[in-house]
């Protein structure tokens, strides 16, 4: 590397991925750089691990997953450092994401039988003489291209829940935190080393497009949504299907019966920790106009307590240091005020908590995801202008809603995937929630039932069990037959509800 290097962002050097701390610039870790035949070799020998792995069945894939948990715990502490090493995030941060990734692998190994396991479903009249069964195959190699933000709980989640179904994985890390995506394979490899179940390929974006193209059963992706479009672009070329989790623009809703300082404790937490870069972190507040003062007044005096480089980290992708200042300039330009930080704030490589009120609908502060320690409070007249102003964007990520009365219909209204009554950021903790996005922010589900079929494919078998008494589905029925069919449809189904 050059002096003149940007701490933080990836350098690829002789064949190799340099990850470098956004705060020091101190080297993390290095790791090959995959190019187009790597990658697919990688999913050939994934194909051939699957077929293995599949064979497991339930209760051996459940037996290996929870040993990579129980690993995972015991070197928890060695984990966050890392993400500490290589983002900058803080160690708590990084502990308590470590956390939440337990929780979604140990739910995933545990609940997979159960959820995919084969069933048999009633019959019906048509078909009275076949009994219906159900079950849920594993695609056979599954694609995971993951973000820089949260880079163990967010692949962790489909990584476990395509695991657990009895997929084999090729991981894509983000490249700016590559390190701690490597640290995921070699552990699984400790506990599973008979064969290359999850597997990571490293490199650039190229790397990601050159997986969409490799030949996987499916594709998971978290990332902006203009990656998200690309990816999708790649998949469709081989018809591959995708999940897709990309960027939010998540609203907080305070109603007038709303308890003010734990909303106000929650809307920091959600705004400012992980310095912000959250997809389902929280941006615009919408307060209605009896607590609105109250409200502000508590989040700046919470807000103003935090530290940047303690409780704030650093800025990962350098270059979102503009997009933020844009941002801020644009909402104060266009009328808004600073209650806390402003511009200056951003001070790279850390941008310290800004709060901004009397924000336009028009600004990018509003419009667009900023992705920094950054909140807009807007007062509002009441429950129903604030869920208006909040489903007012093309994302439809999380939410959040703080109230007593009406908290929980207000949280029905929003139109996302996810909402926390009285808190925020919740449901990303509960490894039986599904968690995804409606709109700009994505479709399709990782973490609980539906996590874990989205890396199956329902299969639908029939099996005929005697002789046909009104035979539906076959040339030799009789006019008469068709009668009797017509008759007993009629007295099951003829009468009105």
């Amino acid at each position: 590397m050059t002096a003149t290097h940007v701490p933080g962002l990836p350098v690829i050097d002789d064949g190799w991925l340099i990850s470098t701390n956004p705060a020091t610039g101190a080297e993390a870790g290095r790791v090959p750089v995959a190019d187009e035949k790597a990658v697919v070799a990688a999913v050939e020998r994934a194909r051939a691990a699957a077929v293995w792995w599949q064979g497991l069945g339930f209760d051996g894939r459940k037996i290996r997953l929870l040993r990579w948990r129980t690993l995972m715990v015991q070197r928890i502490e060695e984990l966050a450092e890392l993400v500490h090493k290589e983002s900058g995030k803080p160690l708590a941060d990084g502990t308590i994401e470590a956390v939440a990734a337990v929780e979604h692998l140990d739910w995933a190994a545990r609940h997979a039988k159960k959820v995919l396991g084969p069933r048999r479903v009633r019959t019906r009249i048509l078909v009275a003489e076949h009994s219906g069964h159900l079950e849920y195959q594993p695609y056979g190699v599954v694609g995971v291209i993951g973000p820089w933000n949260y880079p163990i709980v967010t692949p962790v989640g489909p990584i476990s829940g395509a695991l657990a179904a009895g997929n084999a994985i090729v991981f894509k890390p983000s490249e700016y935190t590559p390190i701690v995506g490597q640290w995921l394979a070699d552990t699984f490899a400790e506990v599973v080393p008979e064969h290359p179940v999850l597997q990571a390929v490293h490199g650039l974006g190229d790397v990601g497009g050159a997986l969409c193209r490799s030949g996987v059963n499916k594709v998971s992706f978290t990332g902006s949504t203009a990656t998200a479009k690309k990816v999708m672009a790649a998949c469709a070329e081989n018809l591959v299907p995708v999940v897709l989790e990309a960027g939010g623009k998540d609203a907080l809703i305070v109603d007038a019966d709303a308890d003010v300082s734990a909303a106000a404790e929650a809307a920091v937490w959600g705004a400012m920790t992980n310095a912000g870069q959250t997809c389902i972190g929280i941006e615009r507040v919408y307060a209605v106009e009896p607590v609105y003062d109250r409200f502000v007044e508590a989040v700046v005096e919470k807000a103003g307590k935090l530290r940047t480089g303690e409780e704030i980290g650093p800025i990962t992708m350098p270059k979102q240091l503009d997009i933020i200042r844009d941002h801020i300039e644009d909402a104060l330009a266009k009328g808004g005020k600073a209650v806390l930080g402003g511009a200056e704030a951003v001070q790279a490589p850390f941008v310290a908590p800004t709060v901004l009120v009397d924000v336009p609908d028009d600004s990018s502060e509003i419009r667009e995801e900023t992705f920094g320690p950054t909140l807009t409070i807007t007062k509002v007249r009441d429950a129903d202008e604030a869920v208006e102003k909040a489903n007012d964007t093309p994302y439809g990520l999380g939410g959040s809603v703080f109230g007593k009365k009406n908290a929980i219909r207000i949280a029905r209204r929003l139109r996302s995937g996810m909402v926390a009554v009285n808190g925020t950021l919740t449901f990303v903790g509960m490894g039986n929630l599904p968690f995804g996005g409606v709109g700009e922010s994505g479709f399709g589900r990782i973490h609980g039932e539906d996590g874990l079929r989205e890396f199956a494919r329902a299969k639908a078998i029939t099996v005929r069990r005697g002789p046909s008494l009104l035979p539906a589905m076959t040339f030799e029925r009789t006019p008469a037959q068709v009668q009797q069919i017509v008759k007993a449809l009629r007295l099951l189904y003829g009468r009105k509800p």
